[in-house]
């Protein structure tokens, strides 16, 4: 029986409001793209408003990041919706509605099995990353760590 599911929390710097032309294409497309992600293997839960998406919830002072925090049963699940779905092309064209962020803008952690993680715990997740770089409490697809025994 697993024990632990995996948490990720990343952040993206909008170029303009979510109501803009701007950030047209990218709103667009996220009904279908949470959908994916709602039936996707090993999904388990994400962060939403009523509204179904988290693109309203303001974790930081500048209003114009935005935060997505997610739950999956292990690491491939996550990595397969994220690079080999159609999510994928949200990650393409990117450049057109993000600006780069030159700190850490995704973590993953592990989470007990039946855990929501709130966004003020994915926060310190991002900040031990951005101040230790990855280990076992906060880390990347990159590096990633084993689940805990």
């Amino acid at each position: 029986m697993e024990k632990y599911h995996l948490a990720q929390m990343n952040i993206a710097q909008a170029k303009d409001s979510m109501e803009s032309e701007t950030m047209r294409g990218f709103v667009e497309q996220l009904d279908t793209i949470n959908a994916l992600a709602d039936n996707a293997p090993g999904f388990v839960w994400r962060l939403q408003t009523e509204e179904g998406d988290a693109t309203s919830i303001q974790a930081f002072d500048d209003p114009m990041l935005i935060v997505n925090m997610s739950v999956w049963t292990d690491v491939e699940s996550l990595k397969n919706f994220v690079y080999r779905s159609n999510h994928v092309d949200l990650i393409r064209d990117r450049d057109a509605w993000f600006d780069k962020i030159k700190s850490a803008h995704q973590v993953l952690w592990w989470v007990p099995v039946g855990h929501i993680p709130s966004v003020n715990e994915g926060k310190e997740k991002l900040f031990a990353l951005h101040e230790q770089g990855p280990t076992s409490n906060a880390f990347t697809f990159a590096k990633p760590f084993p689940k805990p025994e």
